[in-house]
């Protein structure tokens, strides 16, 4: 279903949700008798009264036959977390598109200890209302925090291997060294939905204003306030936000575009725009040298394109998918 204008509006539908039994190997997962409410208040998503970083959903999950584990020896894989604590898909392209394992009770989105590209070993999942958990690839759990200000609905790590995890609330928690307790800032967004940082230490987030549209802020490097950051286009509806290299981007899910920016101030001047075809919601993306992950919650399953060249998908993940909302990339 596709949001336009900034009008408010509810819409509740029931589809049938399967949740994770198990990872036997050869089998599929059945849909359970479950049933979702999706809701929009103003332009942002609820599920289940849960918010989600997705601008529209499409109208079923699907499933397939896989395999876990089959292939053993991988080196570089991808993950796309569906639902807030439902499971992610494992995937190792690009050794093939079909899934071969999954994680039980991951979802939303994920980040890794890299600005962009694959992960070194690890990466962080935030799953749940409390959840921000680290994984050793492929998939052993080895470290897990929690905030106490709101549901965690971004992350994203600097450099030096602090931890930043975006609030729906519109605040953002630092974690230095990935450990303790964090530092809550808050910001001027209404509803933060993803965060970055750059190779300074800035750390930037998007989401929405006061008054429903998009906005981009910075928290920069050892400040304590978060400024709104003027951009030179007009982004439609808030999508990931990473270094990509070069620049700063932005991702678009309206328009289904990456927006490249340079970044003096508290202004943000688009340099160029990179268009998907045939992307309807990649709710997160992840930048690696020459592609661009997306999990898309529109077409209900995983894509990979060309970055920054963009076009049609080069590949497509088939799996299990119950409405992703985020990927990330990792090696051993």
């Amino acid at each position: 279903m596709r949001v336009s204008g900034f009008d408010r509006y509810a819409l509740t539908s029931c589809v049938a949700v399967a949740m994770l039994a198990g990872c036997g190997g050869g089998s599929a997962v059945a849909p359970s008798a479950a049933t979702l409410n999706a809701t929009h208040v103003g332009r942002t998503l609820f599920v289940n009264g849960r918010p989600l970083t997705a601008e529209r959903l499409s109208p079923l999950p699907t499933y397939a036959t896989i395999v876990p584990e089959a292939h053993a020896k991988s080196k570089t894989f991808e993950y796309v977390f569906n639902d807030y604590e439902s499971y992610a898909s494992i995937f190792d392209y690009p050794k093939s598109t079909k899934e071969i394992g999954e994680i039980a009770g991951d979802g939303g989105q994920g980040c890794t200890n890299v600005l962009y590209g694959y992960g070194k070993k690890t990466f962080w999942n935030i799953g749940g209302d409390t959840q921000i958990t680290e994984y050793r690839v492929p998939k052993k759990p080895i470290r897990t925090l929690s905030d106490s200000v709101g549901p965690p609905t971004s992350c994203a790590m600097d450099t030096s291997g602090d931890l930043a995890v975006g609030i729906f609330n519109s605040y953002l928690v630092i974690f230095k060294n990935a450990s303790g307790s964090g530092t809550v800032y808050t910001t001027p967004l209404q509803a933060e939905f993803f965060d970055g940082y750059d190779p300074a230490g800035n750390l930037f987030a998007d989401g929405e204003a006061a008054n429903d549209a998009f906005e981009l802020v910075e928290l920069p490097k050892g400040g304590t306030k978060a400024v709104i950051i003027k951009t030179s286009n007009s982004p439609l509806f808030p999508g990931s936000v990473q270094w990509d290299g070069t620049y700063l981007t932005v991702f678009d899910q309206d328009t289904s575009e990456t927006y490249q920016y340079t970044v003096s101030g508290t202004t943000a001047t688009l340099k160029n725009t990179i268009q998907y075809t045939g992307a309807s919601d990649c709710a997160q993306t992840w930048i690696v040298q020459g592609l661009l992950y997306c999990g898309d919650a529109g077409n209900g399953d995983g894509e990979v394109f060309n970055y920054p060249k963009g076009g049609s998908a080069v590949a497509s993940f088939t799996g299990n998918f119950d409405f992703p909302l985020g990927v990330t990339a990792a090696k051993k």
